[in-house]
């Protein structure tokens, strides 16, 4: 099977990736998505498009994915199972290729009630796994859930989200290993603050061998001050942010560099642990420190 993206190619040659994440604006204009495009332009070897993060209207992932290809940067469509049923789904993936998208991220999304309308219908038509199993389907098998025959199947490398800091942690592993099942090629983590949990989690993982069939992306936040870093640990499920951390940021002189240099030294322990074949950086709301990041980390992409 011939490599179908950058990041593929890059993952399969053994060589340490880094992806980023880019938030589509509130708007009906890209000017936003091109000016980030040129920020982070060769800090990354793809780009995460959220899809209406946090519950709430913004432009499409596949509309920003398409800007992306025209500045010359490789996307990653993120792609939720709170707003399609399995027909839009198909249909968006379908659209996504034909325009250049290679690689999308299966996701479940934030619950409605996270955002701005809170009265709104959520779908959930299928979940993440199944969506992974839909998806691999038109790929390998080039057909519809429903059986039909594509006439062109779409190229795709299929990635999923882990969170191993929900509980049970057991079961974080088994639900990482359906989705290996599932289809699964990459996994991008939710961020990490608590590297200690995070190593049991990776052993667990190796204990079972899924670091060797899936590529595991470990997730990092840089944190612009300690309330920041305060309501992540009080008020985001399935966050664990440690008092050091929090202190950590409160008595920095200069808390922004503080949570970039915190952001650069995760980033050098997640290179040293085995399974990890690279990073997510999700700078929100601060996706011009990206290159900065990347740089003083010492990361090639």
């Amino acid at each position: 099977m011939s490599a179908r993206s950058g990041l593929e190619r890059t993952l399969l040659g053994g060589k340490f990736a880094v992806t980023a994440e880019i938030g589509p604006p509130k708007s009906a204009s890209a000017e936003s998505v091109r000016r980030h495009a040129h920020e982070m332009k060769g800090s990354a070897d793809a780009f995460n498009l959220t899809d209406n993060q946090t519950a709430m209207s913004r432009m499409s992932s596949i509309a920003c994915a398409a800007v992306l290809i025209q500045e010359g940067l490789e996307p990653v469509v993120q792609m939720t199972c709170r707003d399609r049923n399995r027909i839009a789904m198909q249909s968006d993936i379908l659209g996504a290729s034909a325009l250049g998208v290679r690689n999308v991220l299966c996701i479940s999304g934030d619950h409605q009630t996270f955002g701005n309308m809170k009265e709104a219908k959520n779908v959930y038509d299928v979940d993440s796994v199944q969506e992974l199993m839909i998806l691999r389907k038109m790929r390998d098998e080039g057909r519809l859930w429903s059986g039909d025959e594509l006439e062109t199947a779409p190229e795709l490398f299929l990635g999923a989200a882990a969170n191993p800091f929900a509980d049970p942690f057991e079961f974080r592993v088994t639900r990482l290993a359906k989705k290996v099942k599932a289809g699964a090629d990459f996994i991008q983590t939710q961020s990490i603050y608590d590297m200690d949990r995070f190593e049991r989690w990776m052993a667990l993982v190796r204990a079972r061998g899924l670091h060797e069939k899936v590529h595991i992306l470990a997730g990092v936040m840089p944190l612009k001050s300690h309330k920041v870093a305060l309501y992540m640990k009080n008020k985001v499920a399935g966050m664990m942010v440690p008092d050091t951390v929090v202190e950590r940021l409160k008595s920095a002189k200069d808390a922004k560099e503080e949570g970039i240099r915190l952001c650069v030294e995760q980033i050098e322990h997640l290179r040293t642990i085995e399974g990890v074949k690279g990073v997510h950086i999700m700078a929100m709301a601060w996706e011009e420190k990206v290159p900065e990041i990347v740089k003083r980390a010492g990361l090639r992409p």
